[in-house]
């Protein structure tokens, strides 16, 4: 496998890259309902995409008040730490927008994920688009 880079993406002239992906994991894997998946805090947000050489393979996106979501990854490349590479991107790029409180929901299945990033679960599971959830934060020194 070659190496693995994450930048910063534009929202509009990467769209393409950033919808194929969350379409691919969060409608067509996971059958969210694409009116919660698109849900108009895109325009506002630091969105990042990992790249496989020019092949666009994962997303995530940080809003301005430190909430980092839609991390995903195509399904070929899970297990080979793009996820950490476009969570640490996020959190980076958080803390330099000085945002020392990092929030997300999570998946209850990747909370170990998140744990190994420095976030702690602090709700009860919940359902969100029909899949169990909790809230995670992380707070940098």
């Amino acid at each position: 496998m070659s190496e693995i880079h994450v930048r910063i993406a534009d929202w509009q002239k990467d769209n393409a890259d950033l919808r194929r992906i969350r379409e691919a994991v969060f409608i067509a894997e996971q059958s969210v309902a694409p009116e919660l998946e698109w849900d108009g805090e895109d325009a506002d947000a630091v969105h990042f995409l990992a790249f496989e050489r020019d092949y666009a393979i994962g997303t995530a996106r940080l809003l301005t008040d430190g909430h980092i979501g839609r991390v995903s990854v195509l399904k070929d490349w899970r297990g080979l730490r793009v996820g950490d590479r476009l969570l640490q991107a996020a959190i980076a790029e958080a803390e330099r927008r000085g945002l020392k409180r990092q929030m997300l929901t999570a998946q209850v299945h990747a909370t170990a994920f998140y744990e190994r990033h420095g976030f702690k679960i602090v709700s009860s599971e919940f359902l969100e688009a029909g899949i169990p959830h909790v809230d995670m934060l992380r707070e940098s020194d």
